[in-house]
This record gives structure tokens, sequence and C-alpha cells, in this order.
């Protein structure tokens, strides 16, 4: 009976030993993918089962990476912040603050898309099965210039149309509030708040939510109500009985695309790779869609639904844990190389352009600059000359 306790024991001590030398990878932010991210039943989860992810928002998830705040996700004080996604792409300002205080000791960031998506638009509204919204639409209600569904329907009805949206800052929010600022300049400006890129006051009848998730239950309960998600969000097959179909212009009715994961593909296109000089600018390495200077033009083929962005890793080019170097080198190797395809296209996000066993494209230079070195930019993750005495720790 001593011999069994002590092989039972030992065994346990040898396993919590090895359960301790595996890499912990934690991140969070972004609730656009985290049901992509984290696995939802019955769909497979695309992160390796020793990463952690905590839904809180992109905002959220910026802060604890860019100042390796663990509590902005919900994290134990002390605990590392290995990663974060973002929907949200960074500013000048967050990456210089990041340069000029933990560069020199975590070493550079690396911001990367991780998969492609679309902002789909759920409406309840009794009566109304096959709603089709433009641009100009889309900021007319979103902007509370139209408050009633008479004007959108072009009948007397005097249902009060009420938007859900996000209360913290989204990057979902942002990729939305991109296209709106495309279709209206006078009504939305871009940011990450919805209150802050909807220039005019909100009616009170609207309602603030969290997250991604928290969007989908108070809207299903108001008749009149619309709100703004991520596909994984949307039950499959998406449906124009619950989700507006949606052109940046008027076309036939019944014509405007709905956001599927072919649409929202052809919309994304090819994507413009960084030139060699802007390599080492994490700043260059997110397509983005809308009117700004470097923006790519929104979509507006009749198979492109036009709500379309990116959703986006931070990861650290240098870790003080080898281990976890590995982990994140080989994690985003199998998303650049296709191995990952099924289970993104499973929650109806787009893979990379490029994504292949031999990758070409956004997913290739990813690969290249970023994991094999190919350029000899010393951008790599865990260069061993670049990240000497500095790392994440």
């Amino acid at each position: 009976m001593f011999k069994r306790t002590m092989i039972a024991a030992s065994l346990a001590v040898a396993a919590l030993a090895s359960a301790q030398s595996m890499a912990a990878v934690v991140g969070g932010g972004a609730t656009l993918p985290e049901k992509l991210y984290n696995g939802a039943s019955p769909l497979p989860r695309l992160l390796p089962t020793d990463f952690s992810y905590t839904g809180v928002g992109s905002g959220g998830g910026k802060t604890a990476f860019l100042t390796n705040a663990a509590a902005s996700i919900n994290q134990p004080a002390g605990t590392p912040v290995d990663f974060a996604g973002s929907d949200s792409v960074l500013s000048a300002t967050e990456l210089a603050n990041y340069n000029t205080a933990n560069a020199a000791t975590f070493g550079k960031l690396i911001q990367i898309p991780a998969v492609g998506t679309s902002v789909t638009i759920p409406y309840k509204k009794s009566g109304v099965t096959n709603l089709q919204l433009t641009g100009a639409q889309l900021c007319d209600i979103f902007s509370g210039t139209v408050t009633t569904w008479g004007p959108i329907l072009g009948t007397a009805d005097t249902t009060p149309i009420k938007v859900i949206y996000r209360s913290g800052s989204s990057g979902t929010t942002e990729l939305f509030s991109r296209f709106l600022n495309d279709s209206c300049s006078t009504k939305f400006g871009v940011s990450s708040t919805f209150t802050t890129a909807n220039i005019g006051a909100e009616p009170a009848n609207w309602q603030a939510v969290a997250g991604s998730g928290d969007v989908v239950n108070p809207l299903n309960l108001t008749d009149g109500a619309i709100g703004y998600v991520s596909p994984d969000y949307i039950p499959a097959p998406i449906s124009n009985t619950s989700v507006a179909r949606v052109s940046k212009l008027a076309v036939a009715p019944g014509s405007a695309p709905l956001p599927t994961l072919a649409n929202t593909t052809a919309a994304l296109g090819s994507a413009t790779v960084p030139a060699a000089a802007d390599r080492a600018n994490p700043l260059k390495w997110v397509p983005t869609f809308g009117s700004a200077a470097n923006d790519t033009a929104v979509p507006v083929g009749a198979s492109q639904y036009p709500i379309v962005g990116y959703t986006n890793f931070l990861v650290g080019q240098c870790y003080t844990t080898a281990a976890d170097a590995t982990a994140v080198r080989n994690f985003l190797t199998s998303l650049y190389t296709g191995t990952k395809d099924s289970t993104v296209k499973a929650h109806a996000f787009s893979v990379l352009p490029g994504t292949a066993a031999v990758p070409t494209g956004l997913a290739g230079e990813i690969k290249k600059v970023f994991l094999d070195n190919a350029y000899g930019d010393g951008l790599d993750i865990a260069n061993v000359s670049v990240c000497n005495g500095k790392g994440r720790p």
C-alpha cells in the first residue's frame, strides 16, 4: 500500500512538473474573435490548448499588452501578458509610447492581421424579413438622424429605432466606424469608441453594452432594434431575415450582399503587402478600408460585402521565457501556412490572402519576415542577435 502511494505521489509530482514546464501563453482583448480563439461548441478552438484568451474589448487588450497590465484582461497582478487580440489598429501615439517606455526592455512589438472579418448588422423588426441598407441609411440610423423605421422602410411605421452599441473601446466599433466615416464624414469619425465616432448625440432609448456577445440578447428581445457584431455571433447560415444586406451605394432590392464568408473574402481581396522600407513598421502591416490616406477603398462589387477588415495579433519579437517564444512561433506558423484554415472558416472568418502550405501574398510576407527572417531584416520572433538580454516577462 505504501509503495503504491509513493508511486502515485511520484507520478503526481512528475505531472505537476510537466505542466509547469509547458508554456502558459496569456492574452486577451477583442471580443469579435473570442469564439474563434477559444472555441464555441461544436466549433473548434483556434488557439493552442496552452494559450489563454480573455475577451474584454480591443482597448483592454492593447492596454494589457502595451504596458504588461494583466488586470486589463482580468488576470491576476503580476501575470505576464504575452499577446493581445485587437480589431483596432495601433495608433502612432500608442506605438511611440510603447517604444519609449518598454521597447528597450521588452523588445519590439509585432502587429499582424490574424483573420479577415465582416461586421454584420443584425436587426429585429416585425414584418420585415428582407432588410437592405445603403451606407447613407446606416449613417442615418447609427447617428440618430432618423429615429423611427418609417423613413428607412419607406412607410409610415413609427416603431422607434433602438441601436445596441458597444460601450467601451471596441475594435468592432472601429471597423464599423471606418465604413460609416467613408459614407458620411460629417456624421461619423473613426474611433474605437462609438460615442466618440458618432458626432451627434445618442437617443435616450439606445443601449450601450460591453461585448460582442452582449449585443445579441437585447437586440433579439426588442422590436425595432439593430446593432453590429462579428459573424461568429450570428447563427449559421446567415439569413436576411435577421441580418441586413448592405451596399455602400443604392442597388436593386434584394441584390446587396449578405456578410457570408464568400462575400467577405471577395471584399478583402488580395491585400497589399508592405514595401521593403516599411517592413519594420508595425503600423504598415494591417490593411484598413475607408477614406483615410492609407486606406483601401470600401469595396462596392456585387459579391463584396462592404463592411470588412482584419482582427489582429499583437505579439512580442522577444520573450524572456524561451518556451513562450517557441509556442508563439509554432502557432503563427500553423496559422499562416494553412493548418488552421478549416477552423477559421468554420467560424465564418476569412483566412489571410495567400495562406497555403506554401504561403504567398500577405500571409507569405508575414511568415518570411517574422518567422523565417527570409530578407535578413532581423525582425523574426526570438532572433538571437536582436533579443539578447531583452524580452517580454
